[in-house]
């Protein structure tokens, strides 16, 4: 699967080989403030810990995994939309909904670059996945820039609980979109 460029992104999946992008983007405590309290991820755990992880939801044929977003028209690097089916590290996985994620540099905050970024991998993953009934999206409750675009993206507000992650356990708001068909 690809995904088309939006207006002003270009879009592809990220691999191994983007561990250092991942980092970087990784290294600033304001990005990771709603997800690690603001620690920050060195080079060497993007490797070992996230890199491995990522490789056991990437599947290209669908779309999952994460889609690297590249600013127009110099590709430079500014973040990432996650897709993956919803609790896919729980036994309550479910490939029908998908679950949307995303991480972006603090110099594309506020001018809907990561709106736009989901709402164009949305559109591509619909032809990709015919079963998938549903988007959702989890973040903390605190983090309103994240559910402004879970707001944007036509998703509603579901319920707010515990996620349980290998990585760490934490309250987070459930937002979810039915796909139209």
């Amino acid at each position: 699967m690809q995904v088309k460029d939006s207006k002003r992104l270009h879009y592809r999946l990220l691999t191994a080989a983007d561990a250092q992008l991942l980092a970087d983007l990784d290294s600033d405590p304001e990005v990771m403030k709603f997800i690690t309290g603001g620690k920050t991820n060195s080079l060497e755990e993007v490797k070992t810990v996230y890199i491995p992880r990522l490789s056991t939801f990437t599947e290209e044929s669908k779309g999952w995994g994460l889609w690297g977003c590249f600013e127009l028209p110099d590709k430079h690097f500014l973040g990432w939309i996650l897709v993956r089916p919803a609790h896919f590290f729980s036994e309550q996985r479910n490939d029908r909904d998908l679950e949307l994620g995303w991480r972006f540099k603090q110099i594309s905050w506020g001018k809907g670059l990561a709106t736009e970024a989901a709402q164009q991998v949305m559109s591509e993953l619909v032809s990709a996945n015919p079963d998938v009934t549903h988007f959702s999206a989890i973040a903390d409750e605190g983090n309103t820039g994240s559910i402004n675009i879970m707001k944007k993206l036509g998703m509603s507000f579901v319920k707010k609980g515990l996620h349980t992650d290998i990585l760490g356990d934490m309250e987070v708001v459930y937002y979810e979109k039915p796909v139209s068909k």
